[in-house]
């Protein structure tokens, strides 16, 4: 039977209102909540899917975080990419263990830190910010994930260009990715994967035109609606509340050829 250690990384559920908390576990600290504190050190010795007690009596469930609750309860001082898009980006850019991917807008870090998950302890994640707070602010979550070992922060104004060549996939949050297409079909390989996230239509209608103009190609635009459900026996039926738009996806493919015709179906 697994039990926490010193060092662990760690996510307590309060039974009470299903409020999370993601802390790592360090003998000198302790967890304040608005249901009582919790010392660390009083986590050790017990056993994952257990149950512990805050000074005042409140009951929490103690869980190793998945990577979706990692990023859910994330400090933040923007908003994060969703986790129902985070799947999709890791698919659709084909990120492998090994690899070396580029991202711009780190953020929070939410992207970042799957990423990182993605390429594993030999890959390494260039992740570009115009924004040193914002960076500082990652760069923490990713301390506390132990992952920041697996990313190089840069602080940078990407209109200035990408460092690297040859990278297999790049992903941009930023609102207007039309005006980099030049600097990362620079920084990527022939046939790369290229990504990005935008709220509007709008958004989305001026990359499409800027994306044939700079050889892309394969371009697809989706987006992903989540739909929870209530697990009670009686009454099992679909939360009330719904994640649904967030953002449209588009993911496009670096052509390196001059040969692409503006009014080409690819």
């Amino acid at each position: 039977m697994h039990s926490a250690e010193i060092g662990d990384l760690v996510q307590l559920v309060s039974m009470r209102d299903l409020k999370s908390f993601l802390l790592r576990i360090q003998p000198e600290n302790r967890l304040e909540t608005h249901n009582g504190f919790i010392n660390h050190v009083d986590l050790v010795g017990h056993p994952f899917g257990s149950i512990v007690h805050s000074h005042l009596g409140t009951d929490f469930l103690l869980l190793t975080p998945s990577a979706a609750e990692i990023t859910r309860t994330l400090k933040r001082r923007s908003q994060i990419i969703f986790p129902k898009d985070i799947g999709l980006i890791l698919l659709k850019l084909s990120i492998e263990s090994g690899q070396e991917v580029i991202e711009a807008g780190t953020g929070s870090g939410a992207l970042t830190i799957a990423l990182a998950r993605a390429v594993g302890p030999s890959g390494l994640v260039h992740s570009y910010d115009s924004r040193a707070d914002m960076q500082n602010v990652a760069l923490n979550n990713l301390e506390l994930v132990g992952l920041s070992t697996r990313v190089n922060l840069k602080t940078r104004d990407i209109k200035e260009g990408f460092d690297e060549r040859d990278i297999p996939a790049l992903f941009l949050d930023v609102p207007n990715p039309w005006d980099y297409l030049s600097q990362v079909h620079h920084a990527l390989r022939g046939g790369g994967f290229f990504g990005t996230l935008l709220p509007t239509t709008n958004q989305v209608i001026s990359l499409i035109a800027e994306l044939k103009l700079h050889s892309f190609g394969m371009t697809e635009v989706v987006e992903v609606m989540l739909r929870n459900y209530k697990t009670v026996v009686a009454r099992f039926r679909p939360s009330d509340r719904m994640v649904a738009h967030t953002g449209y996806l588009v993911f496009s493919r670096a052509l390196h050829t001059e040969e692409l015709q503006q009014d080409s179906n690819i």
